[in-house]
């Protein structure tokens, strides 16, 4: 009942997407986007892969090819004027999994409706966290299997979370924005997988200048977040064009909502070089000592260690056929130790190899 629930949705967003086409109104969108992966062990697989044994990391038997399903979607979004000044806006985002014999064939992305004024944006339901969306474009390896919530970690405040409000305030002198996220405590009933969470849960953001580069070549941002996903985290995010070099970073320190002897810090550099014939080289360092990252939560099968030190290598390029086509190749590479029971053990490593294509419309 449920998938022909969700299915019997998704129609009805293409039907009206079909309807905006012939007038003023929703703008239908999506993405297909399939990679071929090799790895060592499985770790940094998206979690949606067929025939990934998600309890058997570290027995190595996930190690061979796969097919993976890059977060491929279906959407809808748009605004109308309602009165001056005011603008409804609006959005209903699906993941699709139908490349895959795995999980269910659609999955909740962004869905929400808001109000948009001289005085700022509104939105509720579903979304990335304000936490999340400081990151800009420093993430250049987003969406893969060397996206840095296999690093830092996606329950830092990374999650995109349902029945909250968002508030994003107009652009102050051109250059600072401030945002917030607060989940409705109510609809949870104060628990999160099972798991007691006291007081509000919310994060906020500033950012200064473009992560797109347009109006400013250079993009800063500080984050909090507060019980989201059962963490406490602060980032500080930055990214800068120099000619035809794009340099960023992150540091975020993340802490268990629930346990505040368990936290760490994580951190990564990257670079890109544009070449004049459209290709994009990239390069990423990165290392983490919090264990929150899903690399490092796959390959213990989630039994932490102490002292941990988990190290990350990304290279990678990508050059678009066209305006709605990318090709990329690159190479992740994950290693690390913890400490268990007073001795030294080390991780097992992790080498990804990845071809991909995407394909936005």
């Amino acid at each position: 009942m449920k998938k022909t629930f969700i299915s019997a949705s998704v129609a009805s967003v293409l039907a009206l997407a079909s309807f905006g086409a012939l007038a003023e109104g929703p703008s239908f969108y999506g993405r297909l986007e399939l990679a071929t992966t090799y790895t060592d062990t499985g770790a940094t697989l998206q979690s949606g892969t067929n025939g990934v044994d998600t309890k058997n990391y570290a027995d190595e038997n996930n190690g061979g090819t796969y097919l993976e399903n890059n977060f491929s979607l279906l959407g809808v979004k748009g605004s109308e004027k309602i009165a001056a000044g005011y603008d409804i806006v609006y959005q209903m985002e699906f993941q699709v999994e139908n490349t895959s014999g795995a999980g269910e064939v659609f999955k909740a992305r962004n869905t929400y409706l808001g109000l948009k004024t001289d005085a700022g944006t509104v939105l509720v339901g579903r979304n990335d966290t304000v936490f999340k969306q400081a990151e800009g474009a420093v993430d250049v390896f987003g969406n893969t299997n060397a996206d840095i919530d296999r690093l830092v970690g996606a329950q830092g405040g990374e999650g995109r979370s349902a029945d909250g409000v968002w508030y994003y305030s107009p652009k102050i002198a051109d250059l600072i924005t401030l945002n917030t996220t607060y989940l409705i405590a109510d609809n949870d009933e104060g628990t999160v997988n099972g798991n007691k969470v006291d007081g509000s849960r919310y994060a906020a953001s500033a950012t200064l200048g473009d992560s797109k580069f347009k109006d400013q070549n250079y993009y800063f941002a500080v984050a909090y977040n507060k019980g989201i996903a059962l963490v406490d985290a602060y980032r500080v995010v930055g990214q800068v064009k120099l000619g035809d070099f794009k340099v960023g970073g992150l540091f975020q320190n993340t802490e268990d909502a629930l346990n505040n002897d368990l936290d760490g810090n994580s951190y990564f550099v990257n670079v890109v070089y544009a070449l004049s014939n459209g290709v994009n080289l990239k390069a990423e360092y990165g290392a983490d000592d919090s264990g929150f990252g899903s690399y490092y939560n796959n390959i213990t099968d989630k039994k932490r260690g102490t002292d941990i030190n988990v190290q990350n290598f990304n290279v990678g390029a990508d050059y678009r056929l066209a305006k709605s086509t990318m090709v990329y190749g690159q190479y992740a590479m994950y290693r690390g130790d913890h400490v268990v029971a007073g001795n030294k053990v080390d991780l097992q490593d992790d080498n990804v190899f990845s071809v991909g294509v995407r394909y936005d419309f």
